[in-house]
C-alpha cells in the first residue's frame, strides 16, 4: 500500500508539471515512471490501488499511438514494418516501445472505463495498422531469428490481446472507421493470404472475429460504402482456383464471419454478398474439400457450414407454403400445433448450397456434416422439416441418391429419416415410399440392411406402421424374399455359405424377418396375410440358425393367435426332431411354448399335438446327460445347460397343466407321471445301481429347504451330482404347488450377430458362458402346509426317493433322503391334501417304490413314510393297496 501511495504522489507531480513540459519531455517523465509501475503490479499481484489509473492509460496510450505513427510516417511497407518491430521489440529504441506495450496491454485488462481511456487515444486505428503490416509483409527471416523468436511470441501476444479488449467494444470498432485499414485487412485475408506472413494469420483471425461479432450499424454502412464484401468474394473466387482447400476455407471464413454476424443489425452486407456470387462462392470452397485428410481444416470447413446453416434462417418474410399433409398419421400429429418459434427457414439459397453439396459430393465428412446441419435445423423449429420438404424436398431428393455415398453417412442419414417419426411423430409417406423401393430394388446390401433397420424402428414405434406397411406393400415384399431365401437355406442345408452370405447378407435375412415380426405382431390381419401367402413352410426353415430363431419364434407365435394346432404342431415336431447337440435350439423352442402356454385356449392343443409325450421324449434323449463325469455328446455340454433344459421342460408341462382339468386327467390316466419318474431317474444324477443301500448312523438331520440353502448359498462343498439332484427335487416341489412355470432361476446371454452360434461353440466351458448364469431361488421352501395343485409330481418325487443315494458318500445320501421324506410329510398335513393324494395313487407309489423302507423297522426312512401312509391310510385305502 505505501508502495501504491509514493506511486500515485509521483503521478500526481507528473500531472501538475505535463502541462509545462514540451511532449518529448512529457514522454521521457512518463517513460522514467512506468518502470515503477510496471514492478508495483507485479508485487501486487495485479492487485491495483492507484487512483489516477483512468488518466495514466490514456497518457500512455496516447504516447504509445504517436511512437507508432512515428515511425510509420511515410516510410515504404517493409521499411516500416521493420520499424514497427524495432519499436516493439525489448531490445528496440531504449526499449521505450516495448515498455509503452506492456504497460497498454496490463491496463487494458483492468475495468471497462480505463478500457474507454485507451480506445479515445486513437490507439485502435494505429493498432490495426500495425496489425495490417505484420500481417501482409513478411520479413526475411535472419541468422539471429531463433534469439528473437520468443521476444517475437511475447510481444503478438500482448499486441492482440489489447486489440482483442478494445475491438469487443463497440466504441472500439467505432473508431476504427477513422481510417482505412479494417476493410484493407479484410480484403488483404481474401486475396494475399498465400502470400501473408504465416506466423500473423492465426492471431489476424481471432482479432477479425472479434470485430466481426461487435459490428455496429455505421461500421456496416462503412464496409458497403466501400465494397469490402463484394471485392472480397471477387478475390476469394481467384484464391479458390490456386491454394489448397484448407486454406482458402480459413480466409472465407473470416469474411463470412461479417456477412452473418452483421444480419441481425442490417441485411445489407448479406445481400452484398447474395449479389456477388457468394453462394456458388460457398459450393466451390466447399466441394474442393472434398478428400482432405481427417481433421485437415476441419474446423474452418465447420465453421464455414455452420454459418451457412444459421444464414438458411436470415431473410426478411417468413416463409409460406402450404403442404398437403398425407393420411394415415400418428393418433397425436397435429400439424395446427407445429408453430414457429423464430428460428424458421427464411433463405432457401443458402440451404440450396448444403443441398448441392450433398448430392454432388460423395466424401463422407462432408455428407455427415451436412446430415447434422439439417438435423439441426429441424431442431431448431420443428416448422423447418415441413417448410424445407415441400419446397426444397431434400431429404425426398437424398433418398435416390444415399446408396451412392459411403457406410457411415448411410446410417447417418436413415437415423434422420427415422427422426421424422420418432421425434416429430409425422408419417413421411412420400419418403417412406422411395425407402421402400431402395429395400425392393437392393443395389447395395448395405443400404438395404440400414434402410429396412430403420422402417423396423418406426413400426414398433406404432402399430399404425403394420397396416401402413401391409398396404404399401411391404410386407409381401418381403414374404417374397424370406420364400426366396428359405429354398437357398433349404437347398443348401449343411454346407458351407459365402462370405456375403454369412455376412451383411445374412443380417439383411435377420432385419427382414424382424420386420415381419414386428409387422405380424398384435396385427391378426397381416399374419392372416402371413398364412395365406403360403408362408409358414418356409418362416419354420429359418428355426435351425440361431440368429433367425428369434424372429421366427416371434413370427410362429403370432401364428398360434389364428391357428393354435398349427403352431403346436410346428413347436412339437422341431423339439422332436432337434438332435442331441442342439441343446440351445429346444431352449429356445421351450421358451417360445412357454410364452404361448400363457394362453389357456392353447393347452388343447397342445394335448392333442402329442405335447406331452414330445416334452418327455426330451427327458428320454437326455439318458446319463448328468452322469460324472459325462460321456458321449454330453462332454461337450455343461451340466447347468442340461439342467435349464430340465427345467424349461418342466415348466412347459406345468404350465400345460395349469387350471386345467382335462390335460391334469389325461397326463394322470396316461401313466405320465410314471414316465417323467422313469426319465428323471435315468438322467445319470440319481442312483440306478441294484446294490442294497448301506445304512449309517446320522448325527445331525438337516431339512429339504437348509439343504437347498446349503447347496447354493453356503461355502460348504457339495458333489455336483447332489447339487443336480436337490435341484431337480425343487423344480418338482414347484410342480406340486403349481408354480413351476412362474419360477426365473436362469439368466441367459444372448451372442449379438456376428458371434458363433451357441449351438456352433465347442466344449462345455463355451456353452456355459453363452448359455446361462444360476440364480439363487428367491425364497426358501416353505414349509408351512401348502396347496397341492398336482399330486402326481409328488409321487414323482417318492420314485426317486430311493435314487437319491451315491457310493462314497453314505451319510450324504442318507441324510437328504431323510429330508426328502420329512419334505413329503409335511406336504400332506391337511385333510385337503391327503384326500387329493389318495386319489393321485401315492399309497401304490410308496409301497412299490420304497419297499425295503416301508417293510423294514430298521430302515432310515420307514419312519417318516410310515407316518405318510398312516395319514394317507386314515383318509381312504385303496383296495388294492391293501390286497
Amino acid at each position: 500500500t505505501l508502495q501504491w501511495e509514493t506511486l500515485g504522489k509521483q503521478f500526481v507531480e507528473y500531472e501538475q508539471v505535463a502541462p509545462f513540459l514540451i511532449p518529448e519531455d512529457q514522454q521521457r517523465r512518463l517513460l522514467d515512471f512506468l518502470p515503477l509501475f510496471l514492478k508495483a503490479w507485479e508485487q501486487s499481484a495485479g492487485v491495483i490501488v492507484f487512483p489516477n489509473l483512468q488518466l495514466l492509460a490514456s497518457e500512455v496510450s496516447k504516447f504509445l499511438t504517436k511512437e507508432i505513427k512515428r515511425n510509420l510516417n511515410g516510410k515504404p511497407a517493409e521499411e516500416a514494418r521493420l520499424a514497427l518491430e524495432q519499436l516493439l521489440q525489448p531490445k528496440g529504441e531504449a526499449g521505450d516501445g516495448h515498455l509503452l506495450l506492456k504497460s497498454v496491454y496490463l491496463l487494458s485488462q483492468t475495468d471497462l472505463r480505463t478500457l474507454w481511456n485507451i480506445i479515445g487515444s486513437g490507439l485502435p486505428a494505429a493498432l490495426m495498422q500495425c496489425l495490417y503490416l505484420f500481417f501482409t509483409v513478411p520479413l526475411k527471416k535472419t541468422s539471429d531469428d531463433r534469439e528473437t523468436s520468443e521476444d517475437d511470441a511475447q510481444t503478438q501476444e500482448m499486441l492482440i490481446k489489447i486489440m482483442l479488449n478494445m475491438y469487443k467494444e463497440e466504441q472500439g470498432v467505432e473508431e476504427l472507421l477513422a481510417a482505412d485499414k479494417l476493410q484493407s485487412l479484410i480484403i488483404a485475408t481474401a486475396s494475399l493470404w498465400d502470400q501473408c506472413s504465416h506466423s500473423w494469420k492465426v492471431p489476424t483471425g481471432h482479432v477479425l472475429r472479434t470485430i466481426s461479432k461487435a459490428q455496429t450499424k455505421n461500421s456496416i454502412v462503412y464496409l458497403q460504402a466501400v465494397d469490402c464484401i463484394k471485392i472480397a468474394v471477387q478475390n476469394l473466387f481467384k484464391l479458390a482456383d490456386t491454394l489448397p482447400a484448407c486454406d482458402v476455407c480459413e480466409a472465407a471464413s473470416i469474411v463470412l464471419c461479417f456477412v452473418k454476424d452483421s444480419y441481425s443489425i442490417s441485411s445489407a452486407l448479406l445481400t452484398e454478398f447474395e449479389n456477388n456470387d457468394g453462394y456458388q462462392l460457398l459450393l466451390k470452397i466447399l466441394l474442393g474439400c472434398e478428400g482432405l485428410q481427417q481433421n485437415e481444416g476441419d474446423p474452418y470447413l465447420d465453421e464455414i457450414l455452420d454459418m451457412l446453416t444459421c444464414l438458411a434462417t436470415c431473410g426478411k418474410t417468413e416463409l409460406k407454403v402450404s403442404g398437403n399433409i398425407v393420411h394415415p398419421q400418428l393418433p397425436h400429429f397435429d400439424f395446427e400445433q407445429t408453430r414457429s418459434s423464430g428460428m424458421t427457414v427464411k433463405n432457401l439459397q443458402a440451404f440450396q448450397v448444403l443441398q448441392s453439396i450433398f448430392q454432388r459430393s460423395n466424401d463422407q465428412h462432408l455428407c455427415g456434416r451436412i446430415l447434422a446441419a439439417i438435423g439441426t435445423i429441424w431442431a431448431w423449429d420443428r416448422v423447418n422439416f415441413f417448410l424445407l420438404e415441400w419446397t426444397l424436398q431434400p431429404i425426398n431428393q437424398f433418398t435416390d441418391i444415399i446408396y451412392f455415398k459411403p457406410h457411415p453417412v448411410q446410417v447417418q442419414f436413415f437415423r434422420l429419416v427415422e427422426s421424422i417419426v420418432l421425434d416429430l411423430s409425422y408419417v413421411p409417406h412420400e419418403i417412406l415410399k422411395k425407402v421402400q423401393y431402395l429395400i425392393k430394388e437392393n443395389i447395395v446390401p448395405f443400404c438395404t440392411l440400414t434402410a429396412l433397420q430403420c422402417l423396423l424402428s418406426m413400426t414398433q414405434k406404432d402399430l399404425l406402421f403394420s397396416d401402413i406397411f401391409r398396404d404399401s406393400g411391404l410386407l409381401g415384399l418381403l414374404l417374397a424374399l424370406l420364400r426366396k431365401e428359405a429354398k437357398i437355406l433349404r437347398k443348401s442345408a449343411g454346407t458351407h455359405l459365402s462370405g456375403l452370405k454369412e455376412g451383411t447378407e445374412k443380417e439383411l435375412n435377420a432385419v427382414m424377418l424382424k420386420m415381419v415380426a414386428a409387422l405380424t405382431e398384435r396385427s391378426v390381419r397381416n399374419t392372416v396375410v402371413l398364412k395365406d401367402y403360403g408362408m409358414v413352410p418356409y418362416i419354420k426353415i429359418f428355426l435351425d440358425d440361431e440368429c433367425y430363431r428369434s424372429a421366427t419364434l416371434s413370427i410362429l407365435e403370432q401364428l398360434s393367435v389364428i391357428n393354435y394346432e398349427e403352431y403346436m404342431s410346428i413347436i412339437i415336431g422341431a423339439l422332436c426332431s432337434s438332435t442331441q447337440g442342439e441343446l440351445h435350439l429346444k431352449l429356445d423352442l421351450l421358451k417360445s411354448l412357454l410364452r404361448v402356454l400363457e394362453s389357456p385356449k392353447s393347452h388343447s392343443a397342445f394335448r392333442t399335438c402329442s405335447g406331452f409325450n414330445g416334452l418327455l421324449s426330451l427327458l428320454s434323449d437326455m439318458e446319463g446327460a448328468l452322469q460324472g463325469p459325462p460321456s458321449g455328446l454330453w462332454t461337450a455340454v455343461g451340466q447347468n445347460c442340461i439342467l435349464e433344459l430340465v427345467f424349461y421342460t418342466l415348466q412347459g408341462i406345468t404350465a400345460a397343466l395349469h387350471l386345467d382339468p382335462v390335460n391334469s386327467n389325461f397326463f394322470q390316466r396316461n401313466g405320465l407321471f410314471e414316465k417323467m419318474a422313469e426319465d428323471l431317474g435315468s438322467l445319470g444324477c440319481f442312483w440306478t445301481q441294484g446294490e442294497r443301500q448301506t445304512f449309517v448312523s446320522l448325527e445331525k438331520k438337516r431339512t429339504f429347504a437348509e439343504f437347498l440353502d446349503a447347496a447354493f448359498c453356503s461355502s460348504e462343498p457339495f458333489p455336483v451330482w447332489l447339487k443336480n439332484c436337490i435341484w431337480i427335487l425343487n423344480f418338482l416341489d414347484h410342480m406340486v404347488k403349481g408354480t413351476l412355470h412362474q419360477e426365473s432361476y436362469f439368466k441367459e446371454t444372448k451372442p449379438e450377430m456376428g458371434e458363433a452360434s451357441r449351438d456352433d461353440q465347442e466344449g462345455p466351458q463355451a456353452q456355459e458362458e453363452h448359455s446361462i448364469a444360476f440364480e439363487r431361488p428367491a425364497n426358501k421352501l416353505d414349509m408351512r402346509d401348502c396347496t397341492i395343485v398336482h399330486p402326481g409330481a409328488v409321487c414323482v418325487m417318492v420314485r426317486l426317493l430311493p435314487k437319491l443315494y451315491k457310493e462314497g458318500h453314505a451319510q450324504l445320501s442318507q441324510e437328504i433322503q431323510c429330508a426328502l421324506a420329512d419334505h413329503i410329510q409335511s406336504l400332506v398335513k391337511s385333510e385337503k391334501s391327503r384326500q387329493v393324494m389318495c386319489e393321485s395313487g401315492l399309497l401304490s407309489t410308496i409301497i412299490t417304490s420304497c419297499p425295503d423302507a416301508f417293510c423294514n423297522e430298521s430302515h432310515p426312512l420307514h419312519l417318516p413314510l410310515t407316518r405318510v401312509f398312516e395319514k394317507l391310510a386314515s383318509q381312504a385305502i385303496e383296495p388294492h393297496v391293501l390286497r
